[in-house]
C-alpha cells in the first residue's frame, strides 16, 4: 500500500497542473450544458402543456428520443455527424450541447411534473386578480413550481458532471481526458483513474449534501 501511495507523491508536481486545467474545464462544461439543459427543459415542459398537439406531439417526440438514445450518440451525432452538413463545434461546445440536449429531456419531465403538483386553482386566483396568463405562470406557478422541482433539479446537476466524463470520446479537455492521456505515457491507468473517481466524489460529494439540504427544507416546510 505504502508503494502503491509513493506514486502519487513522486508524480504530484507533475500531473497536478494538467489535473488543475482539467477539473476547471469540467466544471465549466458541467455549468454551462445545465444551463443549456434548464432552458431546454422549461421550453420543453411548457410545450407538453400547450393546448397545441402538435406542439405537444414534437415535445414528447423529443423527450422519448433523449430518453431512449443515449447521450454518447447524441455528443457523437453533434461532434463527427454534424461536420458532414458544414457544422462545426470544438469539443468543448459540442460537449455543451450534447450534455444539455440529453438531459434536457429528463428535465423537462421533472419540470412538467412540478407545474402540473400546482393546484389549478392558483393560477385562476392569479387570472381573477387580473393577472395575464403569462404573470400568473411567472409570479404564481413558475416559483411554485420552483420549490418542488429544486431537490431533484440538483440530483440533475450531479448527473450531468458524472456524464461530462463521456466529452472525453470527443477529445474535450476535461478530467477523463486528462486521465487517460497521462495513463498511456506513464503506464499507471489504476493510480490516474483513481485520483480522478476521488476528484468527482470530491466534486459532487458537496452538491449531493446540499440537494438532501434543501429536500429536507422543502419537505419540512410542506408538512407545515
Amino acid at each position: 500500500m505504502i508503494e502503491f501511495l509513493s506514486v502519487y507523491g513522486e508524480n504530484w508536481s507533475t500531473w497536478q497542473p494538467p489535473m488543475v486545467s482539467a477539473i476547471w474545464v469540467t466544471l465549466a462544461l458541467t455549468f454551462c450544458a445545465y444551463i443549456l439543459a434548464l432552458a431546454i427543459g422549461l421550453l420543453v415542459a411548457l410545450g407538453r402543456m400547450s393546448n397545441s398537439a402538435m406542439l405537444r406531439a414534437i415535445c414528447k417526440g423529443y423527450v422519448e428520443f433523449t430518453r431512449g438514445v443515449p447521450t454518447l450518440v447524441i455528443l457523437f451525432l453533434i461532434y463527427f455527424g454534424l461536420p458532414g452538413f458544414g457544422i462545426v463545434f470544438d469539443a468543448f461546445w459540442a460537449g455543451v450541447i450534447g450534455l444539455g440536449i440529453g438531459m434536457g429531456g429528463y428535465i423537462a419531465e421533472v419540470f412538467r411534473s412540478g407545474l402540473q403538483a400546482i393546484h389549478f386553482g392558483q393560477r385562476e386566483a392569479a387570472l381573477a386578480v387580473g393577472m395575464t396568463p403569462f404573470q400568473s405562470f411567472r409570479y404564481i406557478m413558475l416559483p411554485l413550481a420552483i420549490r418542488i422541482v429544486l431537490p431533484p433539479m440538483l440530483n440533475m446537476l450531479i448527473l450531468i458532471l458524472k456524464d461530462s466524463s463521456l466529452c472525453a470520446l470527443i477529445t474535450a479537455p476535461e478530467l477523463m481526458l486528462f486521465a487517460k492521456d497521462l495513463a498511456s505515457t506513464t503506464f499507471l491507468p489504476m493510480h490516474l483513474y483513481l485520483l480522478v473517481g476521488v476528484v468527482y466524489l470530491a466534486l459532487s460529494l458537496p452538491m449531493s449534501l446540499v440537494a438532501r439540504r434543501v429536500e429536507a427544507r422543502m419537505q419540512a416546510g410542506m408538512s407545515r
